[in-house]
């Protein structure tokens, strides 16, 4: 067996904790963890005891070697790290109903990584990412950190755009619940091998060609997906509703169900907006669902992940984060769906950008499949536009100042107003007054 690693996850009193340990017990043999640290912050101690006790029976029932512990001190706990899983929430649950709901009262979607929302999911969050990036640079220069805090495409954006840090990876699920679609519609044997052609940007990715074996099964999957007659029974569907026939087929390709918010963006906005005059967002639902999950975790008698917890939206998110470590550890060279810096592979995006595609992953990290040198020139201006965004983001975030974050707001194709974009900014940025140190400067101008 090689030897024992060290895991710390930031956000360890997350909701989805249980979801990365039942990976981890799954995995013990090709991922013999010693020491697993969950590391929260004060606002968050009473839901990490809760996890922390919950871990500790997951661990007792599976008789693994696993060493757990929990602390507020997070430089105190990346001692000797190897890897460093990020799932954090500033602001936790009530920051996300504001970064929905505050759009939504302008008649503007209302989303955590999509428009004015997940601008401001971006600006609360990478100034948080940056200190831990600094701390690890400095106690565990070594380790990996494997990132599934959203918004993730920005984040990793910004990481590798303002910081030297290299060992930066990030993960989402989306991809992994559209390869568990794919394997279920075309009946793919668990002994068949799957290999999927992805490209894009994080929560805007499409998938070009698909293949079974080495034979391409993508013209079935296709046809399928328009028509309607591939359905996933255990699994749920990609889409939430369904693309339009006309436009599955004018693309040749199948987004991801983000997508939604771009391709129908007048349905998604009505359903939207008709939760939000009914005194509802998703994020009061995420909310209840929580509650009803941390309720579950105190039972003493409990020791598995509950399947409630598939309900949350990051179900599979283990697989992701799990797979990518084991394939790192291990060097096994084996397909995964990341984000990282191209640095020129693509010969039609600038160099620098950090995309989501699939890759090969080792010991020195990922490496783009060379099946795709090339964004689909049909979705290109989609996907320039949104990392303009992006990247006017992660310049926010640090400069603090509000024509940035503007900037920003008005380069997003789901803000349709220059003045609605000032207006927004200034109610956002109160709002989050307590998370924004890097603007208190603006915030003060603005009262």
């Amino acid at each position: 067996m090689s030897k024992k690693l060290k895991v710390v996850t930031i956000g360890g009193g997350s909701s989805y904790t249980p979801e990365l340990l039942e990976g981890f017990i799954k995995r013990y043999e090709e991922l013999p963890i010693s020491e697993l640290w969950l590391v929260d912050v004060e606002a968050g101690k009473e839901k990490q005891d809760i996890i922390f006790d919950l871990c500790l029976r997951m661990i007792k029932r599976a008789g693994v070697p696993i060493a757990l512990y929990k602390t507020l001190d997070r430089r105190a706990a990346l001692v000797n790290a190897d890897f460093v899983t990020t799932q954090l929430r500033v602001g936790q649950l009530k920051a996300r109903e504001l970064d929905e709901r505050i759009p939504l009262s302008y008649g503007y979607l209302g989303q955590e990584t999509n428009g004015a929302g997940g601008l401001f999911k971006g600006l609360r969050t990478i100034p948080v990412i940056f200190d831990i990036i600094k701390d690890v640079e400095e106690v565990c220069p070594e380790a990996w950190v494997i990132n599934f805090t959203n918004p993730a495409g920005m984040v990793t954006e910004a990481v590798f755009r303002h910081t030297g840090f290299k060992k930066f990876i990030g993960v989402c699920n989306i991809p992994v619940g559209m390869k568990m679609f794919i394997r279920e519609v075309l009946k793919v044997e668990p002994q068949d091998s799957l290999s999927i052609d992805l490209f894009g940007l994080n929560h805007m990715v499409f998938i070009k060609d698909v293949w079974v074996n080495g034979t391409s099964r993508f013209a079935e999957l296709l046809e399928g997906v328009a028509s309607g007659t591939l359905k996933a029974s255990g699994v749920k569907n990609i889409f939430d509703l369904p693309f339009s026939a006309g436009l599955i087929r004018s693309l040749k390709l199948i987004p991801c169900s983000y997508l939604l918010y771009y391709f129908k963006q007048k349905e998604m906005l009505a359903i939207e907006m008709g939760e939000f005059y009914k005194g509802g967002a998703r994020a009061t639902v995420v909310q209840q669902v929580e509650k009803q999950l941390f309720d579950l975790y105190k039972n003493p008698e409990l020791d598995v992940k509950p399947k409630e917890l598939e309900l949350r939206g990051g179900a599979y998110y283990s697989d992701a984060a799990c797979e990518v470590i084991s394939a790192i550890h291990n060097d096994r060279q084996t397909e995964h769906y990341v984000n990282f810096p191209h640095q020129g592979h693509i010969d039609n995006i600038p160099a620098d950008w950090a995309i989501e595609m699939t890759c090969t992953i080792g010991r020195d990290g990922a490496t783009p499949t060379p099946r795709i040198k090339h964004f689909d020139e049909k979705v290109l201006g989609l996907i320039y536009t949104i990392k303009s965004f992006e990247v006017a983001a992660s310049e926010a975030a640090l400069s603090g100042e509000l024509n940035d974050v503007l900037l920003a707001l008005n380069l997003n194709p789901l803000i349709h107003s220059d003045n609605d974009a000032e207006r927004l900014a200034r109610d956002m940025l109160l709002a989050h007054e307590a998370q924004l140190p890097n603007f208190a400067r603006t915030i003060a101008l603005l009262k």
